[in-house]
């Protein structure tokens, strides 16, 4: 199994990165060029403890001549190309790079431009959440790539957030957990600005089946009671703005560079990992499907790619950071390969510190393992 870790560009400037990683083995370091906001640990700094982006930000050179409606904001917390030196530092050890990009998850840009973000059928916007069916949001989107990929050269582009955000967001201090069924939260993922829905009869529906869905106290619901073709044209709406926004990322990356999607095998899934279009699988070079809840239902996941997916190049994401370490990881690693992943996407290489590295280097000598079986 190929091994991609995932670093943030400071991670890759500290002392010592370099020679841990080629120690490690991984064959690709994937470095975030753009990324949400965020509070990351940082245990191999002999000088801080964290770093704190309060807001979405491009770590590369915002030149203000290449965006439109859309213009992301710097990381002034950091030197300006941090993550484009990041990618220079790997090129110069003879370590493959990745940009690693987050495309619709900004809360700043949907903070600042609302029309832009997602909305559920009670006219709530998802700030979070920048909507696909806007053509701003399809420029904005792959002008963030070409501007990740300037001037840099790396193996591989990783597209995270490329589809849409929903309900769940995990940012804040979140108050909506064991609130609402799978069922509800599906319905209330749905984008219902005015670009994905025009009808008031479909919002009504919408709005009167998360309702029902919430006074039956069923927090275990994952159906809903709605016309199965109202369904079917509310998923197809999503799709094909999903496709539209895939596709215009993708014309920007050159000729030899390996595409890389974050996603999910269920269609309906929206977030980091959206679901995959029809088509989406077979416009790429590979696909990472979510791994971190450890167990059966993820290995599970993958057999179903491999099954639905044909040849295409699966890779499973875990990580080894998680409040709970892993019980076993070189026998999770192992069933996930057994069930058809072929590639590992590990996560992460700066916020795995000595307490952590052992199960890094574990989880990469079982994908190795794997790949030799």
């Amino acid at each position: 199994m190929l091994v991609t870790g995932y670093a943030y560009g400071w991670d890759v400037q500290e002392t010592g990165f370099v020679e841990r990683v080629r120690e490690l083995g991984v064959a690709e370091v994937a470095v975030a060029t753009s990324y949400h906001a965020t509070r990351a640990a940082t245990p191999w700094s002999p000088d801080h403890t964290t770093v704190m982006a309060p807001h979405g930000a491009f770590y590369r050179p915002v030149r203000d001549e290449v965006w439109g409606a859309l213009r992301p904001r710097a990381a002034n917390w950091m030197p300006e190309d941090i993550a484009g030196d990041a990618i220079r530092t790997l090129n110069e050890a003879g370590i493959p790079a990745a940009a690693w990009v987050v495309l619709t998850h900004n809360s700043l840009l949907g903070e600042l431009n609302p029309g832009l973000a997602v909305q559920n059928c009670f006219g709530e916007r998802y700030r979070w959440g920048l909507c696909p069916s806007h053509p701003e949001v399809q420029e904005y989107s792959a002008s963030v790539v070409a501007e990740s990929l300037r001037d840099v050269d790396v193996a591989s582009v990783i597209l995270e957030s490329c589809g849409q955000m929903g309900c769940a967001h995990h940012n804040h201090h979140e108050k909506t957990d064991a609130v609402w069924s799978p069922a509800a939260m599906r319905l209330l993922s749905i984008c219902c600005c005015p670009s994905c829905v025009d009808d008031p009869a479909t919002l009504r529906a919408l709005r009167d089946e998360v309702r029902r869905l919430i006074a039956t106290g069923d927090l275990t619901a994952t159906e809903d009671q709605l016309p199965p073709a109202l369904t079917e044209e509310l998923l197809a709406t999503r799709h094909r703005a999903t496709d539209t926004l895939r596709k215009a990322v993708l014309s920007v990356v050159p000729q030899g560079v390996r595409t890389v999607l974050h996603g999910s095998v269920d269609p309906w899934v929206t977030g980091a990992l959206p679901g995959f279009t029809p088509s989406a699988a077979s416009d790429v070079d590979a696909v990472v499907l979510p791994g971190w809840a450890v167990g059966q239902a993820s290995v599970d996941t993958v057999a179903t790619a491999r099954a639905t997916l044909g040849d295409t190049t699966i890779g499973s994401y875990i990580t080894a950071v998680a409040a709970n370490p892993v019980p076993d990881i070189a026998g999770y690693v192992g069933d996930l390969a057994g069930a058809g992943a072929d590639e590992l996407h590990l996560y992460h290489l700066g916020l795995a510190g000595p307490a952590r590295w052992a199960d890094m280097r574990t989880a990469v000598q079982a994908a190795q393992a794997a790949g030799r079986s």
